[in-house]
C-alpha cells in the first residue's frame, strides 16, 4: 500500500505522496488516474516528495498537473508541502527551506493553518516566459485571439502567466478566453491565464484558468503574478489581498528587487492508502 494525503490551499486541492525512500517517479497515466475525481482520489495537482538536491532544503517536491503534465511552480502546493512535512517529519522549526522544480523556497509557519512562502522574483523578459513575438519586456501586450485583440500583462513565476484586467470576474467567460490564450502560438509552452478585478487599492478578486488543470478554486503562483503585474503598474498597493473562489491569499512585494512572499492556508482533508494495483 502507498499512503497519501489529500490537502488543499484555499480550495486548490492536492494529493501528496512521499516517494523519498523509493525515489520513484509517477507516469503521466498514473497522475491522470490519481487526479480523476470519479475513478481516483481527485485533485488539481499531485505533489510527490523526493530527496533534496540542495543542502539547505529539507525535501524536494515535483508538481504534476491533473492531465499528467509537469509544472514548474505551485504556491498553494508549496504551503501544503510545508505543512505536510511539519506534521509527518515532526519539524519544530518555524522557518525552513523547500526545493521545487523552480528553485529554493523559504517557508514560515504562521498561526493556525497559515503558512508563508517565498516565491522568488518575477521574470519579465518575453523570452523567459516564454512569449513569442515581443523582444522587450512591457507592462502590456496585445495578443490576437481569433478576430479580437486581447490586452494582457505577462511574466514568469517559474511558470508562465498572463493576466487580463476585467470589470467583473463573475461576468467573464474564463474557460473560453483562457483556453484560447493557452492555444495561442504566442505561448509555445501554454500559459496560466488570470482574470483580475480591482476592488480597492489593497484588494483584488481573481480567477485563474490553469495550464493542465482548467479553472481551479485558487492558484498561488497566479495570485503572485497578478499582484506583481498590477503592483508594477502602480494600480494596487505592495501588500495585497487576493480573493479567489476558494479563499483569500496575501501577497507582499515591497519593491521590484525583493522576492515575492505569499501567505495563505494549508489544510489537511484526509489520509488514505492506494491499492498496489492502482499505481
Amino acid at each position: 500500500m502507498r499512503r497519501f494525503s489529500k490537502m488543499h490551499g484555499a480550495g486548490n486541492d492536492f494529493v501528496v505522496l512521499d516517494l523519498r525512500r523509493e525515489d520513484a517517479v509517477l507516469t503521466p497515466a498514473q497522475c491522470r488516474r490519481l487526479a480523476h475525481r470519479a475513478y481516483g482520489v481527485g485533485c488539481d495537482q499531485i505533489l510527490t516528495l523526493h530527496p533534496p538536491q540542495h543542502l539547505q532544503a529539507h525535501a524536494r517536491y515535483a508538481i504534476h498537473n491533473a492531465d499528467g503534465s509537469p509544472a514548474g511552480q505551485c504556491g498553494n502546493g508549496a504551503r501544503c508541502v510545508a505543512a505536510w512535512l511539519a506534521r509527518h517529519d515532526r519539524i519544530e522549526a518555524d522557518i525552513f527551506w523547500l526545493e521545487s522544480p523552480s528553485g529554493l523556497h523559504q517557508v514560515w509557519r504562521r498561526p493556525g493553518e497559515q503558512w508563508q512562502v517565498s516565491m522568488g522574483h518575477p521574470r519579465w523578459l518575453p523570452a523567459d516566459i516564454p512569449l513569442l513575438g515581443f523582444a522587450e519586456a512591457g507592462s502590456e501586450y496585445d495578443i490576437a485571439v481569433g478576430e479580437h485583440i486581447v490586452r494582457i500583462g505577462a511574466l514568469s513565476m517559474g511558470n508562465p502567466h498572463a493576466l487580463i484586467e476585467v470589470p467583473d470576474v463573475d461576468q467573464t467567460n474564463v474557460e473560453s478566453l483562457g483556453r484560447a490564450l493557452q492555444e495561442s502560438p504566442c505561448f509555445p509552452d501554454s500559459v496560466n491565464v488570470g482574470f483580475a478585478q480591482i476592488c480597492t487599492p489593497d484588494h483584488i478578486r481573481l480567477r485563474v484558468y490553469e495550464r493542465g488543470a482548467g479553472e481551479t478554486l485558487a492558484c498561488g503562483s497566479g495570485a503572485c503574478a497578478a499582484a506583481a503585474i498590477l503592483m508594477r503598474r502602480g494600480q494596487v498597493a505592495r501588500t495585497l489581498q487576493v480573493s479567489l473562489p476558494g479563499g483569500d491569499l496575501w501577497i507582499d512585494w515591497p519593491d521590484d528587487e525583493a522576492e515575492i512572499r505569499m501567505s495563505g492556508p494549508a489544510c489537511f482533508v484526509f489520509d488514505g492508502e492506494l491499492d498496489a494495483a492502482f499505481c
